[in-house]
């Protein structure tokens, strides 16, 4: 049962969703990746990609001590840098994006974060999901950004039925209200990590499953 935004019926069960989520998680903004600055959330979101925020932030508790400054990661020796980063995967590339991201930012902006969305995807290793993550926790833009646990829970509760990240970010962006943009991703990661697990979703303690289309399934 797919949103339809000319449905009632839909935009009641949507409204019961979002109040649902915000009774039983607030609406505070958190971010998981653990960061000072732009340019440490903007590491951290590019070691996150196919990595646990968990695991990213151990990485980046010694990756910032050892290189505390942007120039630091600009004048890294790239093999040092994949070491120091190995353990969140894809190392080779990872350690490229970040070493150039810096290069390019210190050049063209003078080492500041730029909050347009097109600029920061300019970036080497910068994607959407990157971008959005950088204008909704730096910026305060927002921004929806779509993970793993946002792209599968969406599905299911009928928001989007598309499968690429970047046509179910336009989906969520015609069902959600703006003021629930960056809320939707603190509050799916937290259902997703506790009660909307992939392999095994606990819906019979679900406390959206009386608006949930696949409970059960």
């Amino acid at each position: 049962m797919l949103f339809d935004v000319n449905d009632k019926k839909s935009l009641k069960r949507r409204d019961n969703i979002l109040k649902a989520l915000d009774e039983k998680y607030g609406k505070e903004y958190i971010c998981y990746l653990n960061h000072k600055n732009a340019w440490e959330l903007l590491v951290a979101t590019i070691l996150s990609a196919q990595c646990t925020d968990k695991r990213v932030n151990i990485i980046t508790k010694d990756l910032f001590k050892k290189y505390d400054t942007m120039e630091k990661f600009a004048g890294a020796d790239i093999s040092d840098l994949e070491i120091d980063i190995k353990q969140a995967g894809f190392y080779h590339n990872k350690a490229k994006n970040i070493k150039n991201a810096a290069i390019m930012l210190l050049e063209k902006y003078n080492g500041e974060i730029p909050s347009d969305l097109k600029e920061l995807t300019s970036l080497p290793g910068v994607g959407r999901k990157t971008a959005n993550v950088i204008r909704g926790n730096i910026f305060n833009e927002p921004s929806i950004v779509v993970d793993t646990h946002v792209k599968r829970i969406s599905g299911k509760l009928g928001f989007t039925g598309e499968k690429d990240p970047v046509k179910i970010e336009y989906d969520l962006m015609k069902v959600l209200p703006k003021d629930h943009w960056i809320l939707w991703n603190i509050h799916i990661i937290t259902l997703g990590r506790s009660i909307c697990f992939a392999r095994n979703p606990d819906c019979d303690n679900c406390f959206l499953g009386n608006f949930c289309p696949s409970k059960g399934k």
